[in-house]
């Protein structure tokens, strides 16, 4: 997990001062890891830290907090919240506004608990050397009476190319992770739903193949439209572009006539096969949800595996949280 600075400047932008509520540790059987936070503002909030009791609280003494001061709460998971977890969690407060933002420089973002004045211990500033020499990453922590955590990276380019129901169950699985910046294409406004998710661009585009040059060369890219020589015709122009990852839906019989037809436009065999088809899982099945799911795993791991989303301490034990 760690500080999304965007996140954070469009919430001050909009509310003016904001409460940023963040796992700054746990122990135990916890909802969610270190590093997880929430914004809350006077009449609402984004994010989640588990939900349940823990987070109603959280809410309300965050709300005191905008009124007052940054806090740090020690919050045992059991009775007293009336849960079984067995856990302990401890929340950093903070109030945050324009004058606290332009404070934040660099990868990554240290300061003393609330009512710590002690200078940036020596273990600290030697994670933080170690993080800039490019030897390891700084992790969301606390360290000796500080906080610590790395500042989010830019989110992934991903441009998924068709609005109709494999491309909204997509876009509504994947819209509310931060770690991707979705791009969401069709040939014209009347093919997206009345609600786009917050944070997708739409983009109508009555050429879709031409907008291709629009992506940029490191996008991930989705092809599920309407026509299959739409589809192709963005296959040939991703491949001529560049690109992370190109997806494409369709059957073995699509595929196979795919790769013929991409042959013919010049592209080499080890061009075309870094095109993937069909996407997701298929042992999921067709329906729009499951190829959706599918997807979403697959992207979520491969981001995982190349650094691009930082994943959980596999050796912490926790559930999903709020009952």
């Amino acid at each position: 997990m760690s500080l999304d600075l965007n996140a954070l400047r469009a919430a001050v932008a909009a509310h003016g001062r904001v409460a940023r509520v963040v796992i700054a540790g746990c122990a135990g059987s916890v909802p969610r890891e270190t590093g997880t936070a929430m914004l809350v503002w006077a009449d609402g909030q984004s994010g989640t830290i588990g939900g349940g009791a823990l987070e109603f609280q959280a809410v309300d003494r965050a709300r005191q907090a905008l009124t007052g001061a940054d806090r740090f709460d020690k919050v045992p998971l059991g009775p007293g919240l009336g849960q079984c977890c067995g856990g302990a969690v401890q929340l950093l407060t903070e109030v945050w506004d324009d004058a606290r933002l332009a404070t934040v420089t660099g990868d990554a973002h240290a300061r003393p608990l609330p009512g710590t004045t002690t200078e940036m211990p020596l273990k600290l500033a030697g994670q933080l050397r170690a993080a800039r020499a490019g030897h390891r990453p700084v992790e969301s922590a606390l360290v000796q009476g500080w906080f610590v955590e790395p500042i989010r990276a830019a989110a992934t380019p991903l441009w998924v190319w068709g609005a109709g129901h494999v491309g909204r169950a997509i876009v509504a699985t994947l819209s509310p992770l931060p770690d991707f910046a979705i791009t969401w294409i069709d040939s014209a406004p009347d093919r997206f739903p009345n609600e786009i998710p917050h944070g997708v661009t739409a983009l109508p585009a009555p050429d879709m193949p031409a907008a291709l040059r629009l992506a940029p060369p490191d996008a991930h890219h989705l092809i599920l439209t309407y026509s299959h020589e739409i589809d192709l015709a963005l296959c040939h122009n991703a491949l001529t572009r560049g690109f992370r990852f190109c997806g494409l839906i369709g059957s073995a019989t699509k595929w196979t006539r795919f790769r013929k037809r991409l042959q013919q436009l010049g592209h080499s065999d080890a061009q075309i096969s870094r095109i993937t088809c069909p996407i997701g899982d298929p042992s999921l099945g067709k329906h729009p949800q499951a190829i959706a799911v599918g997807v979403a795993a697959s992207l979520i791991r491969d981001a995982a595996r190349d650094g691009t989303i930082q994943n959980t301490d596999r050796n912490q034990r926790h559930h999903s949280g709020g009952e």
